[in-house]
């Protein structure tokens, strides 16, 4: 863990800026170098940020997506439809029976008949489901305390305002179609005409 802790700088960073201004050289294209700069590190952060939080969850015997699972369950007053979690964390309905049916398998949620809605089926944190969150809360939170712990709380704020805008360009990534000749932050959707 000694690298852990070493300061870090911007120069050490990859991709540089002036790699960000050679790629957009090379290709003829006029956008900006530092905004490409800041989404390619980003990218990366996020990379990164993920296998970090799997190896993390794997100290616990989850993973991130089941411990997310978990959390919103316990947030939920310990019960939920499968639909609701998938919508809520942002996954696809397939992707969240996989992660139920792991969580059934460890014991740390069972299925039920909905009381809301008897035709269907609900998801139930388990006693040792309510347990596991319990018992990994201490290290988890100490854990991503020390993540931002170079930050002084003036910069969580900031970090927290830019990170809030950052998620609401992510679209410009999903969106099926932007016209790329509009200025930075103007980029819409293309509409599409249906034929009828």
């Amino acid at each position: 863990m000694a690298n852990d802790n070493k300061v870090w700088n911007q120069n050490d960073a990859i991709p540089s800026l002036v790699q960000s201004k050679r790629q957009i050289e090379r290709y003829g294209l006029d956008v900006d170098a530092q905004a490409i700069l800041v989404a390619t590190r980003l990218l990366a952060a996020g990379t990164r940020l993920g296998h970090a939080s799997e190896v993390h969850f794997a100290r616990f015997g989850l993973s991130t997506g089941r411990y997310r699972v978990l959390v919103e369950l316990e947030d939920s007053e310990g019960e939920a439809l499968p639909s609701q979690l998938a919508e809520n964390l942002g996954v696809t309905r397939a992707t969240m029976t996989g992660l139920i049916d792991t969580l059934e398998r460890d014991g740390l949620v069972s299925r039920r008949t909905s009381a809301q809605d008897g035709r269907q089926r609900s998801v139930v944190l388990t006693e040792e489901g309510a347990k596991r969150l319990q018992a990994m809360a201490p290290e988890h939170f100490a854990r991503l305390e020390a993540m931002v712990g170079l930050l002084s709380i003036e910069e969580r704020g900031v970090f927290l305002d830019l990170l809030g805008r950052v998620t609401q360009g992510i679209s410009a990534l999903t969106d099926e179609t932007i016209e790329p000749d509009k200025p930075a932050g103007e980029s819409r959707k293309k509409q599409h005409r249906s034929k009828g």
